[in-house]
């Protein structure tokens, strides 16, 4: 795809990967970016423009999808941690919470726009997803839950919108220098970087993007009898 001829809608984009998603898709001249946020005031990148949606509320997305008609580029990136545990007295509350974001809520908005990126030629959906999704780590138990599953069901859109020619993108990253990890003292990635790869990405077709050196070496580690999986070392 031609990122000039990008409508782009970018959800959870007021701050983090998502605000770097903004700019990047700017940046690269893309001719319309829709910057999506539960408080479209809080969005602040100049030229985007704010809208109004909330992922956990069905009729938020509808109401956004009408407005941004256009649109063939979305990218699911609104997502919350609650760093549950699985057996802990609330730790399905959490899960809960988690999956109501991170996989129900970016199944709505795929479902919502699939239509118009169908009428719009097919484009592009983008799922930020996580290294998460193929291990799981102490402490993030309920978190790795929702974003396994969103994994899955990333790979079931991929088959459902092949034929109207949507290109779907699955983006795993290992730790950001996000406000999410800003407790953790390992060596991250920057949001501008994980930006400028799914920019890439959508150009380019691509319907993978391991956005760095843990991701790559987690996904290897997958079918490896050395279990790497089950903990990966470093950053």
């Amino acid at each position: 795809m031609d990122i000039r001829d990008a409508v782009v809608l970018v959800t959870g984009s007021n701050r983090g990967l998502g605000r770097a998603l903004v700019e990047a898709f700017r940046e690269a001249g893309a001719g319309k970016v829709y910057a999506a946020a539960r408080h479209p005031a809080s969005v602040d990148v100049p030229g985007a423009i704010p809208v109004a949606l909330d992922v956990t509320s069905a009729d938020s997305i509808h109401a956004a999808a009408r407005e941004c008609a256009d649109v063939n580029v979305v990218v699911n990136n609104a997502g919350i941690s609650r760093s549950g545990v699985l057996l802990a007295t609330d730790g399905e509350a959490r899960a809960r919470e988690e999956l109501e974001t991170n996989l129900f809520g970016a199944w709505r908005v795929a479902s919502a726009f699939a239509p118009m990126l169908a009428g719009n030629g097919g484009g592009a959906l983008v799922n930020v997803l996580s290294v998460l999704s193929w291990i799981s780590l102490p402490g993030t138990s309920t978190y790795c839950v929702s974003k396994a599953a969103a994994w899955s069901m990333t790979n079931g859109l991929r088959h459902e919108l092949a034929g109207q020619g949507t290109l779907v993108i699955g983006v795993h990253i290992g730790l950001m220098d996000t406000d999410m990890t800003a407790g953790v003292d390992v060596p991250k990635i920057a949001p501008q970087d994980v930006a400028a790869q799914i920019v890439q990405a959508v150009a380019q077709g691509h319907n993978e993007v391991l956005a760095d050196e843990t991701s790559r070496r987690v996904k290897a580690s997958l079918s490896s009898q050395q279990a790497a999986y089950l903990a990966p070392a470093g950053g």
